[in-house]
């Protein structure tokens, strides 16, 4: 079967590995665009694919991938549009978790299909994302059902498997995505500098056990079942014992401490774990933190 032929706009990590996934699967990656470093990926990873102009890499394939920041998505497209780069037929895909398919109007103009195509998962490098694509869950989102089609057909080509998100659910789906993520490290890094002021040297591995039990806790019980801690046990005296403590050697951190312990207050009494006494105690220690 003859597979579409592919160009990368903006070959960074992902769009890299994207494209080493999809020539594995059958389908030609033709030219790669990008800066300076695209070049050193490109000779790495793909280095029969050369490395053109934007313009002239996606007016040379059918399925064309923008892999540009986010806020340079629209920008790309309404330059590439008035190169004259897409034609009628082509399949555009950007691949932002959070940004609309509206961002691809100028490509739509032009006679494109627009799908996005998301990852749910983490890539510091090209090798990272070359061994995690395959196996991961991939957010797709399209205008119609052939799109969806054509998004899923993608998707699992480069072993990931695809679900459906409605274009107007996308910021929402990325906001989980960055809870899952990226505020899951924040939150380990406020609990390494605090270790580190309470008189531990080199404390990650002292606490990565702990992290690491959690994490085990949660994904196989499920978070509210797997949380555990002063607010769910209603034990306010240890909350306000944690603030004070925080107001004097940390008090940069006192505002995610309240935060984080109210929105554990919410959980635990929502699943029936925090009876309304507990709740209010918990609920008037913070209250003047806030």
């Amino acid at each position: 079967m003859t597979r579409s032929t592919v160009a990368i706009v903006g070959a960074g990590r992902v769009g890299t590995a994207l494209g080493v996934l999809l020539a594995r699967a059958g389908y030609p990656v033709v030219a790669a665009s990008g800066r300076e470093a695209t070049r050193e990926r490109l000779s790495r990873h793909l280095p029969d694919v050369p490395l053109r102009a934007p313009g002239e890499a996606a007016s040379a394939a059918d399925v064309v991938v923008l892999g540009v920041p986010d806020d340079e998505i629209a920008g790309a497209a309404e330059e590439l549009a008035a190169a004259g780069a897409f034609r009628e037929g082509q399949l555009v895909a950007h691949l932002s978790g959070s940004a609309s398919l509206e961002v691809l109007a100028a490509a739509r103009e032009a006679g494109t299909r627009a799908i996005s195509l998301h990852p749910l998962q983490t890539f510091p490098d090209v090798e990272a994302a070359l061994e995690r694509l395959p196996g991961s869950a991939i957010a797709v989102t399209a205008l119609d059902d052939e799109g969806y089609r054509l998004a899923e057909e993608l998707a699992t080509a480069v072993g990931a498997s695809p679900f459906r998100i409605a274009d107007e659910d996308k910021p929402l789906y990325h906001a989980a995505a960055v809870f899952s993520s990226n505020y899951l490290a924040v939150v380990e890094a406020i609990a390494e500098r605090l270790f580190a002021r309470a008189g531990l040297d080199d404390p990650l591995p002292r606490f990565a056990p702990l992290a690491e039990a959690t994490l085990a806790n949660v994904l196989r019980m499920g978070p509210v079942a797997a949380l555990t801690g002063p607010a769910v046990r209603g034990d306010a005296g240890t909350i306000r014992r944690n603030l004070e403590a925080l107001e004097a050697a940390a008090p940069e951190f006192v505002a995610a401490y309240v935060a984080l312990a109210g929105a554990a207050v919410e959980l635990a009494a929502d699943a029936g774990r925090l009876e309304n006494g507990d709740r209010g105690r918990v609920e008037e220690a913070l209250l003047p933190w806030r």
